[in-house]
């Protein structure tokens, strides 16, 4: 994992956390006075909260300090259970040691019972949490994206090496896709197996391999779109951002033309997971109305898969409500002389593959409401490019293009709320897609989102 990745996991479990540490001491007291009144009414009541609550002041840095101390935040992504839980066992059993001697030295008269308890709650709470963690890492409707695809690229023996070194100490985290000797490939050999395989970043190697085959490797992977970590240095760029890492102990220079990981990142996959909970919860009733009316009013299934291109091109199954006859993707052709869109994908106005009920899902876009099922799934991100067919895809006559694969698509984006209807080329298409990758924030994303309400009702989406 690289560096900053690590940091960000790292940052995001110490809020986790800490807050976790300071619900456990809540709910220890809570359990504790829960105790003194329903089984021992006799004993004395413990003190009311207020008086626990300087203690945060030591608990909450206190055990971020020992389980830093510990290693907790040092493990592998998926290490065992055991570990985890004798590392943890370990971390509480010292906060509890400290916050005891701390009250012994200040001489206060709170229930020790109630620190007691805390290292226990503390301890399931926290637990269960990375149990939770493990669980939403392996779900197939993760918005966790934590394993990347890599290309490792360089001299035979030095993509080896790397292989090795990556196999004992990534784990999981990292999947091979290919590897390829620049010494006897040429970069077009690079470019289809970066088409082939949909790698998230490639691994390059220059020990071995002349300057000049670096560069042009660098920069094919700059007009894809795809990260490279270089494991070496130097090198302009036009394009890419270029930022400094570490590669499991090697210095390594990223060329990256997408945003990076950052909290704002973090905050994006958040929204994109739980506004698509909460939209295809409250819009349940739509759903089923558009499906008994699709059934209804056309012969044929009520939706309609694709394969689409997402992240880096690496494909998967959209879906949407039925909005055309079933055989409309086997008449496509018919209609070619009537494409109104410039370059690889197809556009036309009033197509008679639309049924009268696909038109008004399309006007309205409601047609892409099960979309939402692909933002759950992590394929599909609120706001993105949108997905394009595979085929269409395939069509790309400038590399360039295929730079609007370097995020994930989206249910609407920059040209969706540009006057899409207006558009009738489609480098002005990418053009708008790249003005939002490279100008992008949450920002951004939150306003596209709030255009695109006016843009639905009023009835200005596909044609």
């Amino acid at each position: 994992m690289l560096r900053r990745d690590r940091q960000l996991r790292t940052q995001i479990f110490r809020l986790k956390d800490a807050a976790l540490f300071a619900l456990g001491l809540w709910l220890a007291h809570f359990l504790r006075v829960l105790w003194h009144v329903d089984l021992l009414p006799g004993r004395h009541p413990v003190e009311s909260f207020d008086q626990f609550l300087w203690l945060y002041l030591i608990i909450v840095p206190g055990a971020l300090l020992v389980l830093e101390t510990q290693g907790f935040y040092r493990r592998p992504l998926f290490c065992s259970r055991r570990l985890t839980a004798w590392i943890l066992l370990k971390s509480c059993a010292l906060v509890v040691l400290g916050v005891i001697l701390v009250m012994f030295l200040f001489k206060t008269s709170l229930a020790r019972s109630v620190i007691v308890l805390f290292g226990m709650t503390s301890f399931l709470l926290v637990f269960l949490s990375e149990e939770l963690l493990l669980l939403a890492y392996t779900s197939r409707f993760s918005p966790l994206q934590f394993k990347k695809r890599v290309l490792l690229v360089g001299a035979n023996e030095e993509t080896a090496r790397t292989r090795s070194d990556l196999a004992a100490k990534a784990g999981d985290t990292i999947e091979i896709v290919g590897e390829l000797d620049l010494n006897q490939t040429s970069i077009e050999q690079l470019v289809q197996l970066l088409h082939e395989r949909s790698p998230n970043g490639v691994i390059l190697s220059a020990k071995h391999i002349v300057f000049g085959q670096i560069e042009k490797a660098i920069q094919a992977c700059e007009l894809e779109g795809v990260e490279v970590w270089l494991l070496a240095d130097f090198f302009n760029t036009s394009i890419s951002q270029r930022t400094f890492d570490e590669l499991y102990g090697q210095p390594v220079l990223i060329f990256s033309t997408a945003p990076g990981g950052s909290w704002q990142t973090v905050v994006k996959q958040g929204i994109d997971f739980v506004g698509a909970m909460i939209a295809m919860a409250a819009l349940s009733w739509l759903f089923l109305l558009i499906a008994a009316v699709i059934k209804l009013t056309s012969p044929g299934p009520i939706f309609f898969r694709q394969r689409r291109c997402g992240l880096n091109g690496h494909p998967f199954t959209m879906v949407k409500f039925r909005s055309m006859s079933t055989d409309a993707e086997q008449r496509q052709h018919e209609l070619a002389a009537l494409n109104e869109m410039g370059g690889p994908v197809f556009k036309v106005t009033n197509d008679p593959r639309i049924t009268s009920v696909g038109r008004f899902l399309r006007k309205h876009s409601l047609d892409e409401l099960p979309q939402l099922l692909n933002v759950l799934r992590g394929e599909m991100s609120l706001v993105g490019p949108r997905p394009l067919p595979v085929y269409e895809v395939q069509r790309f006559d400038v590399l360039a293009h295929r730079r609007r694969l370097s995020v994930k698509p989206g249910l609407t984006c920059l040209w969706q709320v540009s006057g899409r209807n207006e558009v009738n080329d489609f480098r002005d298409w990418v053009r708008l897609d790249l003005e939002y990758i490279d100008n992008w924030s949450l920002w951004l994303d939150l306003k596209i989102l709030w255009r695109t309400i006016p843009v639905v009702f009023a009835g200005t989406g596909a044609k």
